[in-house]
Formats: structure tokens, sequence, C-alpha cells
């Protein structure tokens, strides 16, 4: 009795893999994917029998982000800014120059022509504040700001931050407050991974409002001499010259940073843009909101990042920190103690990795507050109480759209 049925169950057995064998060799979209049924890919073509199949991430099957497209296009504009013209002075040499007047005649230019330029910006809030970029409205006389819809008003500007690069217009129509005005919402940085999707959202070389597709490719990026305080979000998305001030986007549509720069010898895109994370953005913009400037703490120091030549002749175990390379006179460091060859590790328990970590750490301190610097000094720990100063104001060179 038991021999039939183990005879019976081998039979079965039989039976099932041949079926599976002849369906998957004829019929193999009819199987699960897990026993080797074919599957789709992106472009429409059958994946072979047999390959391997990987895991799917949460989103790589989305095809299009038209949706994510739709909900953050409203909200991002067109910056147009204008610096008036200069009228040539009464007794300027070339009025009165016989060569000129010879060759140009009455045509001889009075006025200098208006420059102008073109940017991008994000409106984020119902009450019509937009952030931008400091040097896509840095000298601008007259700002208009063109909304997706084909509006144009005019804007002023709140404020601007040169050392992050960021800006705050207010629209200011003339006939009062534009109803129902797009705002983008924000997202969250913090939860943004490298590979993630996002979409790149201006006007690109004045051409009109233009949506880019790509992935982030890295996170944190600084040491890139574009501004003082750095910690850019890096994207293969196509940035070019007039998308500055624009919306870096996720997949739902939602702001994680705003487009500042692109590395380009050529001036177009070489898929390397960088944008100021909407994190840093919403610091500087309550600031700059509330008060008209940003505020940031000052030591009067200047660091260099601990290499690991720098360690080895301080003789320290450590890889991580900022070496005092200088001490400004009179300066909150000065008066307090510290001196070059100090490193620092700690600023009120936050670790300090590097210059860039220690620059974001001091500015967020409060001027005339006395913060806790934990150093190394000669192979021991100190601790010197410093009452940190307020960062003098900074002005940057104009960069070119």
């Amino acid at each position: 009795m038991l021999k039939k049925l183990w005879l019976l169950f081998a039979q079965s057995i039989t039976v099932l893999l041949a079926l599976l064998f002849i369906l998957a060799s004829f019929r193999p979209e009819w199987l699960p994917r897990r026993y080797g049924g074919a599957s789709q890919s992106a472009s429409g073509s059958a994946t072979p029998v047999g390959s391997p199949v990987l895991p799917v991430a949460k989103g790589a099957g989305q095809r299009s982000y038209s949706e994510a497209a739709q909900r953050a296009t409203p909200a991002v504009v067109n910056v147009n800014t204008t610096k008036a013209g200069k009228r040539l002075p009464e007794n300027h040499p070339l009025l009165n120059d016989p060569f000129f007047k010879r060759f140009f005649g009455d045509q001889l230019p009075q006025d200098r022509k208006p420059a102008s330029s073109l940017g991008s910006g994000v409106i984020v809030s119902a009450d019509g504040f937009v952030l931008t970029n400091h040097h896509v409205i840095e000298g601008g006389d007259e700002i208009e700001v063109t909304l997706a819809d084909g509006r144009s008003v005019p804007a002023r500007i709140v404020g601007s931050d040169p050392e992050t690069d960021l800006a705050v217009l207010k629209i200011t129509p003339k006939d009062g407050p534009l109803k129902d005005l797009p705002v983008m919402a924000l997202g969250s940085v913090e939860n943004a991974r490298v590979g993630d999707v996002v979409l790149a959202i201006g006007n690109p070389f004045g051409i009109g409002q233009t949506v880019t597709m790509g992935i982030i490719s890295a996170l944190g990026r600084t040491h890139l001499g574009i501004n003082t305080f750095e910690n850019f979000i890096q994207t293969d998305a196509a940035i070019n010259p007039g998308n500055s001030g624009g919306a870096l986007v996720d997949s739902e549509g939602r702001l994680l940073g705003i487009n500042t720069a692109i590395y380009s010898r050529s001036g177009g895109s070489l898929g390397i843009g960088f944008a100021i994370p909407v994190s840093t953005a919403k610091q500087v913009m309550d600031q700059l909101i509330s008060t008209g400037s940003v505020t940031r703490g000052f030591i009067g120091v200047e660091p260099q990042d601990l290499t690991p030549e720098l360690a080895e002749a301080f003789k320290i175990q450590r890889r991580e920190g900022a070496v005092i390379a200088g001490v400004m006179k009179d300066g909150p460091a000065a008066k307090a103690g510290v001196q070059v060859g100090d490193v620092l590790i700690d600023v009120e328990g936050r670790l300090i990795a590097n210059t860039a970590a220690m620059l974001n750490a001091v500015a967020q301190l409060v001027p005339e507050s006395t913060a806790r610097f934990r150093f190394l000094r000669e192979g021991k720990e100190i601790v010197i109480p410093i009452t940190v100063g307020k960062r003098p104001k900074a002005t940057r060179p104009a960069r070119p759209e």
C-alpha cells in the first residue's frame, strides 16, 4: 500500500514538472514572475525566461512623472530682472568728439540700454513669497515675475543672503493681491537618498518653463567654492543657465531644493547640477521674511580640514575635526584663549568632522550667547567657553546666468 502511494506521488510530481516545462517554453506569460514568467521592461520588451529576477524598488515601475510635474510646475515662475540704463552725462567726451559725430551723427546713443537677466523662482506662500537665488536678482532695479499661466506681475526684494545664494521676493501686483496663488509643498531632504528620482523645473535659456528628469547623484556636497555655506544636493537632471532659482522636486512634486549652479566648461549642462536643500532654504527664508537679513554666529578663526598629514604632524589619532590655522586679533576666539594649532572637535555637543561642519555649527549659534567649544591641544581635550559674535555681512561677485 505504501509503495503504491509513493508511486502515485512520484507520477504526479513528474506530470506537474512536465506541464511547468511546457508552459515555460511556449506560454511563459501565463506563469508568475517567480516561476520564470516573462516580465515587461519599461521599454515594453520581455525579460527572457530564466533571467535572474531582481527586486523592484518602490516607484521603479513608474513610467510617467506627469502627476508630479502637474503639481509642481504651477508654482515655478520666471524671474526677469532689469537694471536701469544710465544716461550719458552732458559733458561726456563722446558727445563732443568730432570723429564719432562724423560717423554716427544723430544716431550717437544718449542712453545706455537697460541690462536684463532671466532666472526662475518658486512660490512658497499663498501671500506671494517667492524663493530664488541671490545672483538672479543681484543688482536688479526692476523685477518682474511671470507665472506659469502667463500672468506677469511686479515683485520686490524682501531680502537676500549672498553666503547661501538665496533670496526672497514678494509679488506686488498693482491692483491688489493675487488670489489662489499656486504654492509648492515642501519635501524632506532628510528622507532623500542617492538614486531617488528628481525633476528640475525652470526656464533654461529663457525658452519657457521646462521639466527635466534625473536622480540624486550625491548629498551633502561641500568644498565646491560656490557659496560660503555649502550642503548641496547633486543631481544629473539637466540644469542649464536660466534654471537658477528654480525647483528641484521629488517624484511626488514636493520641493527638495533650489537649483543654483552647474558644473560646466561650455555653459550647458554636463549632468552635474547642484541645488540648495529645502531645509537650508526654509531657515534662510524665515529670517529674511521676519527681519530682512540673516544673522549668524561668528568666532573669528580661519579653519582648515584635519587631513591625515596634519593629524600625523600633531600626533592626533582621530581623523575628523577642524584645525585652527588662524585667529583674528581681538576676535571672540582670541579673547577666549583659542590658539593656532588647536583642533576643534565639538561645538555644543555637535561633533565637528571638517571645516564645512564647523562653519555651519558656528553660524547657527546666537550672537552674544556663550557656547562651549571642545578642542584638542597637545593631545589633550580642553573646553573653552566663547562668547559668540555676529558674522559680518558678506558680498559675493555676481555669477552669469
